[in-house]
């Protein structure tokens, strides 16, 4: 079988894959991930083999500007919205469609197709096409945001799958979307989507059909009681396995803490996307200073010199292999990014989550429900109720229980070698 994995030029999104694009490759399938060029080398340092399709997007670069200080200052609403803290029409995903207007989700997609959607697809899609039509797939696999991806595929006549790097708030955003419209006169049916779509599709001779928005069906690597899922779109459930890219274990993990190790890691897409952190880094160290633990922080270089004292008992890192590090930790706060989340749940180890966009809010939501962790909006933060929240999860033996039923709710998961069989399968099934 061939699998072709897409995805625009995010290097997060991407690692997401691997570990499924291995597994299929040393099952003895051949497999292929196109994406950006600028993407090339992350991908080809994965030892799996890359095509480079269409020109770099410039989504990054356009909003880049906005993300200083000074504007955020002067224009505190819109600096949220770039930063995705608010981003319309995802942001209602949780809530009952009841609680939705249609006018919202009508202009919350007016403005995400061009604003995002637009910008990252149509530098790719022709590329992506023809490479398809020339490899001929058997399966394509795309990150939720890569429409170019099911295009490829129904231009090539392959099976198509999303594989979520996140909770589903793109097929639960979508669902309210297309209840709410069939209660609009015909003529308010506007789908800035479905038009984008269905106008892109058919350059290639493909009809739009709702599939294209998400999938035939959907790889998600949450277990049930974090998921969010959509009525009506096929999951396939998949464990997820840690990818950090590049990673070496320093000497200093080589022995067993001799205090409770605390990490504290905020990802890197704030800073190398987003122009910072959401929080003061500086006032949580503080607050926790005279704890009896061990702090490591992985912090990147340039917010390091930021900072103006670090405590005795604060370790600085600008990286570390999470899958390595957080087997060692009693207790992790992070901003729940999906991989972060998940490695914590992994290893059986409480959380206190700081989230501030996207799903972050909701999943952290989620891992607290399930007793394994606590939650502070990254707006509420502060230093000391970090430190209250961080002496609760290292105390009380219930956060702890917790974090172990969800990791045994993980490990329950098929692997990606155990999924390949089944992917085996639906490719058949739902190729024409």
């Amino acid at each position: 079988m061939r699998v072709l994995f897409a995805t625009y030029s995010e290097k997060t999104h991407f690692h997401a894959m691997v570990p499924l694009a291995w597994a299929l490759r040393t099952a003895g399938h051949e497999v292929r991930v196109a994406s950006q060029p600028e993407l090339t080398e992350v991908i080809t340092r994965t030892g799996l083999t890359a095509v480079p399709v269409g020109q770099d997007h410039n989504l990054w670069r356009s909003s880049k500007r906005f993300l200083t200080p000074r504007f955020a200052e002067a224009n505190p609403t819109a600096y949220k919205k770039i930063r995705g803290v608010e981003l319309p029409p995802f942001d209602v995903a949780e809530e009952p469609t009841e609680n939705i207007t249609w006018e919202y989700l009508k202009d919350g997609y007016d403005k995400v197709v061009p604003s995002w959607y637009k910008m990252i697809n149509d530098p790719m899609v022709e590329d992506l096409v023809t490479f398809a039509r020339s490899w001929q797939p058997d399966l394509v696999i795309w990150e939720p945001a890569t429409y170019a991806g099911p295009i490829a595929a129904k231009a090539c006549g392959a099976a198509h799958a999303r594989m979520l790097w996140c909770l589903d708030i793109f097929g639960r955003t979508r669902e309210h979307f297309l209840r709410l419209a069939d209660r609009q006169p015909e003529s308010d049916r506007g789908d800035a989507l479905a038009e984008w779509l269905g106008a892109q599709a058919a350059k290639f001779g493909v009809e739009f059909s709702e599939d294209l928005t998400t999938g035939q069906f959907t790889l998600d690597q949450f277990p049930d009681s974090l998921r969010m899922e959509a009525d009506g779109l096929h999951y396939v459930p998949l464990r997820y396995v840690p990818y950090n890219g590049d990673a070496v274990v320093p000497k200093w993990l080589w022995e067993k803490p001799e205090r409770p190790r605390v990490c504290l890691t905020l990802g890197i897409c704030a800073t190398e996307r987003f122009g910072g952190y959401p929080v003061g880094i500086q006032g949580i160290l503080d607050s926790l200073g005279d704890l009896d633990v061990e702090i490591v922080a992985t912090v990147s270089e340039d917010e390091q010199k930021k900072l103006e004292r670090v405590p005795d008992n604060t370790k600085l890192v600008a990286f570390v292999p999470l899958h390595d590090l957080l087997p060692t930790c009693s207790a992790v706060i992070h901003h729940a990014g999906f991989g972060t989340a998940n490695t914590t749940a992994l290893n059986g180890v409480p959380q206190l989550t700081l989230p501030e966009q996207h799903d972050a809010p909701p999943l952290a939501r989620r891992v607290a429900a399930q007793g394994a962790g606590l939650m502070i909006y990254y707006s509420e933060v502060t230093g000391a109720k970090v430190r209250e929240n961080l002496v609760r999860l290292l105390t009380e033996p219930s956060f702890r229980e917790g974090a172990a039923r969800l990791r045994d709710e993980l490990l329950g998961l098929p692997t990606p070698a155990a999924l390949v069989g089944e992917l085996e399968k639906l490719a058949t099934e739902y190729r024409p």
